[in-house]
């Protein structure tokens, strides 16, 4: 028992890691800005998948250690995570019988959440407003969402979460 829960908590901070490692890899100028939330879409799978184990307070810490990983204010990812995690959380349980190119747009709605959060906090702390392109991350997600569902499905199964 404690063997396989051992492998699971390994699974869920490696893919957490791999996701913040993607966060904060150097990219060129132009790429900076369409760069994907990772750790966002990697929070909310496995949210929807282990509900009873990860959930807000989790969202919570990998959240401020995105903060401080990145250099954005502090509570700033920390905030938006909690928020979207709670919400799927919420909701778990009808999402997952949702086929999925409806989950994918479930998890679109979140990204937005999140992004309208940050950009509640970009506006509260006076910064200025961004462009359009701000937007574009959250559209990434819901091209990539399909894909790292199924990579992180399969990690799961391997690691007998699943």
């Amino acid at each position: 028992m404690s063997e396989t829960v051992n492998r699971r908590g390994w699974a869920v901070i490696l893919s957490l890691a791999a996701a913040l490692f993607l966060s904060i890899l150097p990219m060129p100028a132009v790429a900076e800005e369409l760069r994907p939330e990772w750790v966002t879409l990697t929070m909310i799978f496995w949210t929807l998948t282990l509900p009873d184990r990860v959930g807000v307070f989790w969202a919570f810490c990998v959240g401020l250690v995105l903060d401080v990983a990145t250099g954005t204010l502090l509570g700033q990812h920390a905030l938006g995570l909690s928020v979207v995690v709670y919400l799927a959380v919420t909701l778990h349980q009808r999402v997952q019988i949702y086929p999925l190119w409806q989950q994918t747009l479930f998890v679109w709605v979140l990204l937005l959440v999140e992004r309208l959060l940050s950009l509640w906090v970009l506006g509260a702390t006076g910064q200025p407003t961004p462009t359009l392109i701000y937007w574009a991350p959250t559209f990434l997600g819901l091209i990539l969402w399909p894909w790292l569902s199924v990579v992180l499905s399969d990690l799961a199964r391997r690691s007998g979460i699943l």
